[in-house]
C-alpha cells in the first residue's frame, strides 16, 4: 500500500484536547484506523505547537483523507503521499 503522511493543525482555542469527549472520538479514529484498511506507522503531536503529524499506509490517498476528515472540522488537514527514506536513496531524488 502506498505511504501518506497526514497533517493536521489547529488553532489553540479550538484544541480538541481540551473537550474529553472530541479528544477521545480522534483517538478513536488512530486507534480503530485498521478497521478502515488503513495502517498507522506512528503519530505524534508537536508539543504546544497544536500541530499533529501521522505517517500511515492506506489503499489510496481518498481513503486517508476521508477516514481522517473529522480532524479538518477543527482546522487543516493535509495529505501527501510518501516515501520511506531508504526508497529516496535508492532514487537518487525527494
Amino acid at each position: 500500500m502506498p505511504l501518506y503522511v497526514a497533517e493536521h493543525t489547529h488553532p489553540a482555542e479550538r484544541c480538541p484536547a481540551r473537550n474529553p469527549e472530541m479528544a477521545a472520538g480522534l483517538l478513536a479514529l488512530i486507534e480503530n484506523a485498521s478497521a478502515a484498511g488503513i495502517k498507522i506507522h506512528g503519530d505524534a503531536v508537536a508539543n504546544q505547537q497544536h500541530h499533529l503529524y501521522i505517517i500511515a499506509e492506506a489503499p489510496n490517498e481518498q481513503t486517508l483523507r476521508t477516514y481522517f476528515a473529522p480532524f479538518g472540522q477543527m482546522g487543516t488537514l493535509t495529505v501527501s503521499g510518501a516515501s520511506h527514506c531508504e526508497e529516496v536513496v535508492k532514487r537518487g531524488a525527494c
